[in-house]
């Protein structure tokens, strides 16, 4: 898996994290089979900073329904929640 592959996207705030500038840790989408030191080096290697820390979890995905029997699912996904060095950041503009 190439880097463009392992990170999904970047969300930058997000209830339920302490994202600031006082912890400097970003939320990031990945790929459901990528490991934590694939995700680390993906993000080095995109973003040009040092990570620290990464926590992850698997965010299974919501039950559907709408007016019929026939029930779906969301898709499910990994969350990765990356910890920088201070005075590293993320940029996406």
């Amino acid at each position: 898996m190439n880097s463009f592959d392992i990170i999904k996207t970047v969300r930058l705030t997000e209830k339920g994290t302490r994202q600031s500038e006082k912890y400097n840790q970003y939320t990031i989408v990945a790929d459901r089979l990528a490991t934590k030191p694939q995700i680390k080096q993906a993000v080095q290697e995109l973003f040009k900073v040092k990570v620290v820390k990464i926590n992850t979890l698997n965010v299974r995905g919501k039950a559907r329904r709408q007016r019929t029997v026939q029930a779906g699912r969301a898709p499910s996904w990994k969350k990765a929640i990356v910890t920088l060095k201070e005075g590293d950041k993320i940029s996406l503009t």
